[in-house]
């Protein structure tokens, strides 16, 4: 059964994705998946025929397909990187390196071109390189003999084999003369050919494929070079004959086979025919493997469900245990009280007699002939001589008496061991409603999917944020909407703030009339610092100031220049000092319900879920999908998430450069 597409395949694969109805030139590439370890997912969109898959197995298979798998809800740091490098991108070209098992996708977006190459050879690999041919990413960082697939390396292709399609005889007969094997072996390793393709070539020149190389004649040569012409003729012309070979067993067939050309070795076999080879591809290998990882997904998520329930009991054995384990420490504290008298009085002796200079191994020989004698005597077990620890037996349990100490010193000892056991279990009993909570998925509901209420706002396409005072602040996100801004919406009776560098956005505090409490000008100054270039240059705090709108003016000194989005600051200002950055996230639930952002204040008083922002390392598309995947394990609903704080929704909230949760 055929695991993996041969060169041949590659060839017509690529020949019919690069031109023709099925090409994917000028495809846009959406988002990216990684089902499996070895697999990735493109989801493109195709003028004129909408969107599909280009699924790329490395080692194995790559073609578009129309069966759909299950995506990991957490994508994992290979496909999350692609996407910042090639999602949005166009598509500019598909081509086969040297009719090997390699593919070349070529990618440009804003300018920036960068070349995907899947290797389907062997172990396999998919790797992301620029322009230069430097690796950006690979998903599998290897090293070879001569040749490193790591980030910052220059890619270099594997040791080139001759092509079956442009061979001469001279090669051919230069290649027999190199090799000590047979003739079918022969071709498949030094043509890039395989098993199969080799023996079709054999079949087709009427030699036996066992044949050893040192019996092969020119005459031989010469029938082996005109078959491997002919078999490979369609891959040159385009015209393909894809179809999919069964192999009857009993009253059922199986698939074992999906070629592009016609082959003489499957003469007698079934087959089933397709108007593409990309379409008998999906049908032979997409079919099987997408049912094969919903399989795999579904059995993972059925382990973590498992997983739950251990750790459940695991956690109640935990809270018996430590429960117990309390109860005794504090019992033994107890009995050392009631037996007080009796343990102060052996602590005397004992202590009276090392000061008379006995050896403890003497102290032990009094003790044991004193037994039948003395009845506290009784009760000494023994004594550890290297720590002077005397351990007695009293009222059914051993318990240890450091001689050092005095009774309630050993009594407090027992104490604090139950009070760590006993916090110990309320851990545990902490752990376990999480686990209950996780294994529910019920979590804080934000809402019924159908009380959900998304509106749109005239100012969605600025930034901005409601006071803790009531009060609405907008601000620019560029230099379009810094103008819009000035000329549309700043009224008189408003407040216009920003930073004192550059690179802030024209903010206004929109009044109403009303009289601005110093607070809600405190949160809007925050507000201003936090998504400017302070926040961009990592930075904490800035000065800023705030001035009234006639104050701000698109008119320049004579002979000066103002670009777009930049407004000259006439008068007084009235200047907050070193004021902090501070962004927060959070999901306001109220007559609406939706993702807001900004200063931290404001936030905590009308959001739930709220989680602080500080510049940190990650982009700003990285830190929205965390606080994304950290409000789906919260609340335990990913469609919800996504209807009301998906990450792009989170992103629009989201100040300028890097950023990393505060913890």
């Amino acid at each position: 059964m055929k695991e993996e597409m041969t060169s041949a395949d590659v060839a017509a694969l690529v020949a019919e994705l690069s031109c023709g109805e099925l090409s994917i030139i000028d495809a846009k590439v959406g988002k990216i998946y990684q089902p499996l370890e070895d697999e990735i997912r493109l989801n493109l969109f195709v003028f004129g025929k909408g969107r599909m898959d280009f699924v790329i197995q490395a080692g194995k298979r790559a073609h578009l397909s129309q069966y759909k798998s299950q995506n990991p809800k957490i994508p994992q740091s290979f496909p999350m990187l692609l996407r910042k490098h090639i999602m949005s991108s166009r598509i500019v070209s598909i081509k086969q390196y040297d009719f090997d098992r390699i593919i070349e996708i070529g990618f440009i977006r804003g300018g920036v071109e960068t070349v995907l190459v899947a290797e389907l050879f062997a172990r396999g690999n998919i790797v992301l390189i620029d322009k230069q041919r430097r690796i950006i990413l690979p998903m599998n960082p290897v090293t070879f003999k001569g040749r490193r697939i790591r980030s910052g390396e220059v890619y270099s292709y594997p040791e080139a084999q001759i092509s079956p399609l442009d061979v001469t005889e001279e090669q051919m007969l230069s290649v027999f003369k190199s090799s000590d094997s047979d003739v079918v072996r022969t071709i498949a390793t030094r043509f890039n050919l395989g098993g199969l393709l080799s023996e079709e070539v054999c079949y087709r020149a009427g030699i036996n494929k066992n044949l050893p190389v040192f019996e092969v004649g020119s005459e031989e040569i010469s029938l082996l070079l005109r078959a491997m012409k002919e078999t490979f003729l369609p891959l040159r012309t385009g015209k393909l004959d894809p179809y999919i070979i069964k192999k009857t067993e009993g009253d059922s067939s199986k698939s074992i086979d999906v070629v592009p050309i016609e082959m003489e070795v499957y003469r007698d076999f079934p087959k089933v025919h397709f108007p593409s080879f990309n379409q008998a591809l999906d049908e032979y290998f997409g079919k099987r493997e997408a049912a094969a990882i919903n399989e795999q997904i579904g059995a993972v998520r059925k382990e973590k469900v498992n997983l739950l329930e251990r750790r459940l009991k695991q956690q109640e054995e935990a809270v018996d245990k430590y429960g117990k384990e309390a109860a005794k420490q504090t019992a033994i504290a107890e009995t050392i009280y009631a037996n007080y008298q009796m343990i102060e009085d052996l602590l005397k002796i004992l202590s009276s007699a090392r000061e008379k200079g006995y050896s403890w191994d003497q102290i032990k020989s009094i003790i044991k002939a004193a037994k039948d004698s003395v009845p506290a005597a009784k009760s000494i077990l023994g004594i550890d001589s290297a720590t002077g620890i005397l351990t007695l037996e009293l009222m059914g349990m051993k318990i240890n008496i450091d001689v050092t100490k005095t009774v309630p010193q050993n009594a407090q000892v027992y104490y604090e061991k139950s009070k760590k056991l006993t916090k110990k279990q309320e851990g545990a009993l902490r752990s376990i409603e999480e686990t209950k909570l996780a294994m529910q998925k019920k979590e804080k509901p934000v809402a019924k999917k159908g009380a959900i209420r998304i509106k749109k706002h005239w100012y969605d396409k600025f930034r901005w944020f409601v006071s803790s005072d009531g009060f609405l602040v907008i601000g620019g996100r560029d230099a379009d909407t810094n103008e819009e801004i000035f000329v549309k919406y700043m009224e008189k009776r408003d407040i216009v703030l920003h930073t004192q560098t550059p690179g802030a956005p024209l903010t206004v505090i929109k009044t109403g009339g009303k009289e601005v409490p110093p607070n809600t000008i405190e949160e809007a100054a925050r507000f201003v610092v936090s998504y400017s270039s302070i926040w961009k240059s990592g930075q904490f705090s800035a000065d800023c100031y705030w001035v009234n709108p006639d104050q701000v003016s698109k008119t320049p000194e004579s002979g000066e220049y103002i670009k777009k989005g930049s407004f000259i600051i006439r008068g007084e200002r009235n200047y907050l000092r070193d004021v902090p950055v501070g962004v927060a996230i959070g999901i306001e639930m109220g007559e609406e319900t939706r993702v807001i952002g900004g200063p931290v204040s404001a936030i905590s008083k009308t959001g739930s879920y709220v989680l602080e922002l500080v510049p940190g390392k990650f982009n700003q598309n990285d830190i929205a999908k965390k606080i994304y995947r950290k409000y789906v394990e919260t609340i335990g609903d990913p469609s919800l998430v996504k209807q009301i704080a998906s990450p792009d929704k989170i992103a629009m909230m989201l100040p300028p450069g890097e950023s990393d949760l505060k913890t």
